[in-house]
């Protein structure tokens, strides 16, 4: 498995404000998967994220990525995994307003030595004829197109998405769906997307149902449908 997790947990608080949102979570996603985390609000499957992505301390339990545990990582080292590991994309966007979309890529392709080709990606996200443009002149599809291709030019081996359609039409949620696909099929990136959208499922390979904290199930898509023709986005 390129991702491991046994008897994860993870809580908040204490005394009377105290919350376990992880209470022992094991599972598992084989690399060059796109997997689907779902679940009703307060489930867990954000928190679930940022531990696997090393934005949240974890408790106790195991985490391994690639072989690599990141569950006792200290502060320094847990930078160093999510900038060689990790590309993050959210439901808003966080692109920096006074640079192009040039310019905003080109902030991540500095942090790694084997950046994937600008022009390459680019041309693959639909986004040559706009790289020129400020964020303020781009719709929302091409904002979020931007801060997929912010999280892909240091060419990461795990790709985390947090609700990435969540702040967008049903039309433009097919076209960033699409190329989510796309990418996939064309660099093997393994992808985790935290989504409230039902459909979504029917298009990756690996889907998590997380309740209350626990795995409620886990299952290997055999009827995957192409993203074009998902319904009811």
């Amino acid at each position: 498995m390129f991702i491991e997790i046994k008897d994860l947990k993870k809580a908040y608080g204490e005394g009377g404000s105290y919350n376990e949102v992880l209470k022992g979570i094991n599972t598992g996603v084989e690399e060059g998967e796109m997997c689907v985390i779902q679940g009703t609000s307060g489930s867990g499957k954000s928190t679930l994220l940022n531990c696997i992505g090393g934005l949240d301390d974890i408790d106790s339990g195991s985490c391994k990525v690639d072989g690599f545990e990141i569950a006792d990582l200290k502060k320094d080292a847990l930078s160093d995994y999510r900038r060689d590991y990790l590309g993050f994309i959210f439901q808003f966007y966080n692109l920096v307003p006074n640079l192009t979309v040039r310019e905003n890529i080109e902030v991540c392709r500095y942090l790694t030595d084997s950046p994937l080709d600008m022009e390459d990606l680019l041309e693959t996200l639909g986004l040559k004829e706009h790289q020129n443009k400020f964020p303020s002149q781009l719709s929302g599809g091409q904002q979020q197109r931007t801060a997929i291709a912010r999280a892909l030019i240091k060419n990461p081996k795990l790709l985390l998405c947090d609700e990435p359609t969540g702040a967008l039409d049903s039309k433009t949620s097919r076209d960033i769906l699409i190329l989510l696909e796309k990418i996939n099929k064309k660099y093997g990136t393994t992808m985790l997307i935290v989504t409230h959208n039902n459909s979504i499922k029917n298009m990756v390979h690996r889907v998590i149902f997380i309740k209350d904290g626990l795995i409620g199930k886990t299952y290997t898509n055999e009827t995957r449908v192409a993203a074009k023709d998902l319904e009811d986005l």
